[in-house]
């Protein structure tokens, strides 16, 4: 029995102060590596990296550097590391064959980081019609937040594999809009309340110039087709207040907005009251 606890003792003696390096190894390499990584953060800020790019760069050093740790300290048990990245080689590669549509979406990540279809702050359709301003690139997903203040996760792979529409992406954007009229009401008395309108909103730049056109001639309304341009943070604003105030000029104009009605015609019969 005393030979028992004296190897015991012999063993803690002999491995408590490999045990109290790694400790401090790892407690002063992760103060290390955290101070390296905000330091990475913020050289990238300063040199005016993308803000799309900076946490997907900073999370990999993160990752890089605290695996290298990890190796050191197990170095320092005896543990051979070349035995040990061989092992740890094996079950990533076990690991990725089980998510396999993970690792796609990772891929599908460093796509959209290289070629840049879009960018943090822009507004975009992607991932089948899902559309918000884009948040935030991850490593496998992006996430967009919506008009309503939703908050949209679409897988990358979703979004490579579909149309990407950036709406805002050119800086300026055309806002879409349609204005029905009566068949008896004066177009040009509607096309000049809705260049007016236009003139008066804040959001609308001057060049390319407003235009209002004809754009169908509807079962029941004249429709007129205007696409004023904004900024592209000033969209939703303009959108708006096109709808309300030319509406509002309308209504002062005696112009009114046609809605689907039909007509009864009840002929009688001879003999019929």
């Amino acid at each position: 029995m005393n030979t028992y606890v004296n190897q015991l003792i012999e063993l803690a003696v002999g491995y408590a102060p490999k045990v109290v390096g790694a400790l401090l190894t790892l407690i002063i390499g992760f103060w290390i590596i955290g101070s390296i990584t905000t330091a990475v953060a913020r050289t990238m800020e300063r040199q005016g990296i993308d803000a799309t790019v900076r946490p997907f760069l900073t999370s990999l050093v993160n990752v890089g550097l605290k695996v290298m740790l990890l190796l050191a300290v197990a170095g320092m048990f005896g543990v051979e590391t070349t035995s040990f990245v061989a092992i740890f080689g094996a079950l990533a590669f076990a690991v990725g064959m089980a998510l396999q549509g993970s690792l796609g979406h990772f891929a599908s990540g460093v796509l959209l980081l290289v070629f840049k279809p879009y960018k943090v702050g822009d507004l975009v359709d992607i991932g089948g019609g899902n559309t918000g301003s884009v948040e935030e690139i991850q490593v496998f997903n992006t996430v967009l937040r919506t008009l309503d203040n939703k908050r949209i996760i679409v897988p990358n792979g979703v979004v490579t594999s579909s149309v990407i529409t950036n709406i805002s992406g050119q800086g300026t954007v055309g806002v879409e809009l349609t204005f029905g009229i009566g068949y008896t009401d004066d177009i040009d008395q509607a096309r000049a309340i809705i260049l007016r309108v236009g003139k008066e909103c804040p959001h609308i730049l001057d060049d390319p110039a407003q235009g209002v056109v004809v754009a169908e001639l509807a079962d029941s309304s004249v429709n007129l087709a205007t696409r004023p341009f904004v900024n592209s943070a000033d969209y939703w604003d303009a959108y708006f207040y096109m709808q309300e105030n030319v509406k509002k000029e309308f209504d002062k104009a005696g112009i009114g907005i046609p809605y689907p009605q039909m007509d009864i015609h009840v002929v009688s019969q001879p003999g019929q009251n």
